[in-house]
């Protein structure tokens, strides 16, 4: 990945909309060859994808906890990642280090729903026990960092 392509990944984490023709613009490329970049950024696997950014509360989903997993035994990650995929509550899920064996962030419309979540989790056959925080407000939400002189 090169300078243009981080500026044009930059460009587009913070708004995925942008016309090809501003993009170019601003990379100083014509619009077909930005166009062929940002696709070939897409096809390589740089870009997974392109999505709309909404706001779990305007939705109606004002609670927002963090649960760990705790499994018994060794499970397939990829049956995890099945399940947790059927429950459009659990917004984000890895695998972590430490005493856990999965940290989930789970988003409800009131305890109730939370709690019926949390029920869910539970009745997996694999899952131990769950330790659930809830989180009361975001400090800081944002894409991976990019800067355009690459990690550091």
């Amino acid at each position: 990945m090169d300078d243009i392509d981080r500026q044009l990944v930059s460009r587009l984490v913070r708004d995925g909309r942008e016309a090809y023709a501003d993009l170019a613009r601003a990379v100083g490329l014509s619009l077909s060859a930005t166009k062929r970049r940002v696709d070939r950024l897409v096809g390589d696997g740089a870009i997974r994808g392109f999505t709309a950014v909404v706001d779990p509360v305007v939705m109606g989903w004002a609670l927002s906890a963090s649960v760990e997993l705790f499994t018994t035994g060794t499970v397939p990650f990829e049956r995890m990642r099945r399940d947790l995929d059927a429950m459009p509550e659990v917004v984000s899920a890895s695998t972590v280090s430490g005493g856990a064996d999965a940290m989930l962030r789970v988003v409800a419309s009131d305890a109730g729903h939370l709690e019926r979540v949390i029920s869910r989790l539970r009745d997996l056959p694999y899952v131990q026990q769950t330790n659930t925080v809830l989180l009361l407000s975001s400090l800081l939400s944002r894409p991976t960092p990019l800067t355009t002189d690459g990690p550091h």
